[in-house]
């Protein structure tokens, strides 16, 4: 008989996500495997593991894309209810803080691409826009990242007073600009390109240099800097 079509507390013990995991480990374990563990049952009809195959397969068996499902859209699944959505959101909520730790703090920046492996956790997956300041000090390694401000689909507002402000207090003598573009695209618009001379020319007169402005995006990036336009 198919594993697939029978409850879990049927299958071989070495077939069962939580007994497999203890006995070989965790890295042997498929991404359905571990969202099961997660969940506990299936419905009546399919396995924990069936369904979470199926919650999967619905996002093109791309984690990144399944942490974008709201508690709403994954009670849609057959068997989901709001506790073991809750589980699941809160799992990939989990997993991404996680991604975003990893970077030591006091990195020391030397490309826009590190920017990026900051950054990219915390605002590249986002469903609004979200505009970030990364202070750095005279051996340009990161003291302070702030979020200054969080906006919707398509904008976001940025006060200058607010990034020197705190730039002076955290004795910054550099400063990165980053923020996402939820459409995944990475042209800068006009207002892109004005506030960051806004805030370029507000830094000359602090001895603050605006060292670049990154756009970001779920998988990639644009600098302001590497392009020549800063």
């Amino acid at each position: 008989m198919d594993n697939n079509s029978i409850s879990i507390k049927n299958w071989s013990e070495d077939d069962r996500p939580r007994e497999k995991l203890m006995l070989k480990g965790k890295s042997v374990l498929s991404d359905a495997e571990l969202i099961a563990i997660l969940i506990g049952s299936g419905s009546k009809n399919e396995s924990a593991v069936e369904l979470s195959k199926k919650i999967l397969a619905s996002v093109g068996n791309n984690l990144n894309e399944l942490g974008k499902l709201n508690l709403s859209q994954l009670c849609n699944f057959k068997g989901i209810g709001e506790a073991k959505a809750v589980t699941i959101i809160a799992a990939m909520e989990l997993a991404r803080r996680r991604r975003s730790e990893e970077v030591i703090e006091l990195t020391k920046i030397t490309s826009s691409k590190i920017i990026f492996e900051i950054m990219q956790p915390i605002i590249g997956e986002l469903p609004h826009e979200e505009f970030w300041v990364l202070y750095l000090n005279n051996a340009n390694k990161v003291i302070a990242k702030n979020q200054l401000s969080k906006g919707g689909m398509t904008g976001t507002v940025v006060d200058v007073r607010i990034i020197f402000k705190s730039a002076l207090e955290s004795g910054a003598v550099g400063i990165l600009l980053c923020h996402n573009h939820p459409s995944g695209n990475l042209k800068p618009s006009e207002a892109d390109i004005e506030i960051t001379k806004k805030v370029k020319t507000a830094g000359k007169s602090l001895d603050i240099n605006v060292l670049d402005h990154l756009i970001i995006t779920q998988n990639g990036y644009y600098s302001f800097a590497d392009e020549g336009i800063l």
